[in-house]
């Protein structure tokens, strides 16, 4: 049996690096997947409070400030998420229609959990936090499911 070219495999396909076979297991890709996910959503949060902290600085009223830097954390959600998470099969302009309905989904979703976890018994800020993760998950299952699909 003849061997093998270096940097190919018996199949003749080009050598993959380990690292590269353990990465496209698809359960681990669907973890890297999600990962990138919360990592955008990080970015997006960053975006939110940097555009209220200077909005603030100038003046502008909390409550405005924070919808002003929820519309760019939404922004750079959507932009990070188009190009770099999910692989969108509708164009640019469905993806942010189905993304605006989601957005009204989770601000509905958001505040009926949140009040159900304060009517519970939770203070404010342990509730809040579950409540993130909990719609974590269920944005991350919107966004791949039907948003970017």
């Amino acid at each position: 049996m003849p061997r093998p070219e270096p940097g190919s495999s018996r199949q003749g396909r080009p050598a993959q690096h380990p690292a590269q076979r353990f990465a496209q297991r698809p359960a681990l890709a669907l973890l890297a997947n999600f990962s990138l996910h919360v990592a955008t959503g990080f970015l997006a949060v960053g975006v939110h409070y940097a555009i209220l902290y200077g909005l603030l600085r100038v003046g502008i009223d909390p409550v405005a400030g924070s919808a002003v830097g929820f519309g760019g954390g939404a922004l750079t959600r959507f932009l990070l998420s188009y190009r770099h998470v999910f692989t969108p099969s509708h164009s640019l302009a469905i993806a942010g229609q189905r993304f605006l309905v989601a957005l009204g989904i989770q601000f509905v979703a958001n505040g009926a959990l949140l009040a159900s976890l304060l009517a519970a018994g939770l203070s404010v800020w342990p509730a809040q936090i579950a409540t993130t993760i909990a719609l974590t998950f269920a944005n991350y299952a919107i966004y791949r499911l039907w948003v970017f699909r």
